[in-house]
């Protein structure tokens, strides 16, 4: 099964750099072996199952270590 999982993390920042948090779990899909998505608002990413979800406690980890206050996180399938 194919998944499509988006995420926020929080707190939001304006204008410039995306923060710390964002970037940080950024990397940490990245390293999962996951394109992502990466906007102003959040990052999705689609892929296997067992990747995906492989790679969610890491993203977690990644943002929280960095700043984040909350990660709000949507999971859908993405196989129809």
């Amino acid at each position: 099964m194919r998944l499509r999982a988006e995420f926020t993390t929080e707190p939001f920042h304006g204008e410039g750099d995306p923060p710390a948090h964002a970037t940080a779990a950024l990397d940490a899909v990245r390293t999962a072996g996951l394109e992502a998505e990466f906007g102003p608002f959040g990052t999705a990413v689609t892929g296997d199952e067992d990747t995906v979800y492989g790679a969610l406690p890491s993203v977690f980890r990644a943002a929280i270590e960095h700043g984040a206050t909350r990660i709000t996180l949507q999971v859908e399938r993405a196989d129809g």
